[in-house]
């Protein structure tokens, strides 16, 4: 384990924070709700898509959850009414998160900054819009009774404990795929251009290439997310192509750690779990999620991943 972990670029501390995730992963159903558990890897995945963007490349995406709201949409259509397999349909919602990234992004990559970051918010309201009127969506009912499709088209996913495994090995495996992307050739130019992006260009990088690129990859794991959501749920809906989604992956990758691998794990964990245990006090939680964000703010610059690993001189 220790060697295929360092062969994937883990550090030494990297490795035993990836080993006790996945140990809690293994143990969490028999504790706590699976379907909990379910939501909250699937946006965790979100958060570690975003993050590839945001905190490797410097791009700040405000139109994130086009990409998770129409990966969510695609494979809940494609499963009930083409009856295809889970692997299937949240396949085909990944492939849609990277063909509407590859048109978003081909627009947008070429702006900087602010600019950057209103032309993909005001693609996304687009793309919300456009959801709310085709007819496949569902329009404000959105797609319901999604049946939770077989595995493999043989392997029921009816039972709680059985998603779970799927959207686990699903959260693994692309949670992996990230880190190893980041820790790369293709990830350290990446870095380079966060960090001075006329310094890339004058070493010959094709800047708008690597950034686009990016921005595909984390498009196409955004609508894996959706996807493996919408199939555990059983239902697609405006709420996961709305502007606030992408409001809320932005909270959990600050909150957690921005350009930390594990920090937007802990934060989807944190900002799922005030929702789900603090549902009870409505509008109150908005109130709450914004005191603790300020709060991080102030006393973890780095967010709480960031700080933790900065305290210990380790990078998490």
């Amino acid at each position: 384990m220790t060697g295929f972990l360092a062969r994937q670029g883990f550090s030494r501390a990297q490795g035993i924070a990836f080993v006790l995730m996945v140990v809690l992963i293994a143990v969490a159903p028999f504790q706590l709700y699976p379907v909990f558990l379910m939501k909250v890897l699937c946006f965790a995945l979100f958060a570690c898509a975003f993050n590839l963007l945001i905190g490797y490349v410097g791009l700040l995406s405000f139109g994130h959850a086009a990409y998770f709201g129409f990966g969510s949409y695609v494979a809940a259509w494609t499963a009930k009414n083409w009856g295809l397999s889970a692997e299937v349909a949240i396949l085909l919602g990944g492939l849609t998160g990277a063909g509407l990234g590859t048109a978003f992004g081909w627009l947008a990559i070429r702006r900087l900054g602010i600019y950057f970051s209103m032309i993909t918010l005001a693609l996304a309201q687009m793309a919300y819009f456009f959801a709310l009127q085709a007819p496949f969506t569902g329009g404000e009912d959105g797609i319901q009774q999604v049946p939770r499709a077989p595995l493999f088209g043989t392997i029921s996913m009816q039972s709680d404990l059985h998603t779970y495994w799927l959207v686990a090995g699903v959260f693994i495996l692309f949670f992996l795929l990230i880190h190893r992307v980041v820790h790369s050739p293709f990830g350290q130019v990446l870095k380079a251009i966060r960090e001075n992006e006329p310094r890339a260009i004058s070493l010959g990088y094709r800047v708008d290439s690597y950034k686009l690129t990016a921005f595909i990859l984390s498009c196409f794991v955004a609508g894996i997310a959706g996807g493996t959501k919408s199939l555990v749920f059983g239902i697609a809906t405006l709420t996961d192509v709305n502007f606030q989604m992408s409001g809320e992956v932005v909270l959990m990758t600050l909150l957690g750690g921005l350009g930390t691998i594990f920090g937007p794990v802990m934060g989807a964990l944190i900002v799922t779990g005030m929702e789900q245990y603090f549902a009870q006090l409505g509008a109150w939680v908005t109130v709450m999620q914004g005191v603790i964000f300020v709060a991080c703010v102030l006393l973890f610059r780095r967010g709480i991943v960031g700080e933790i690993g900065a305290k210990l001189k380790i990078i998490l």
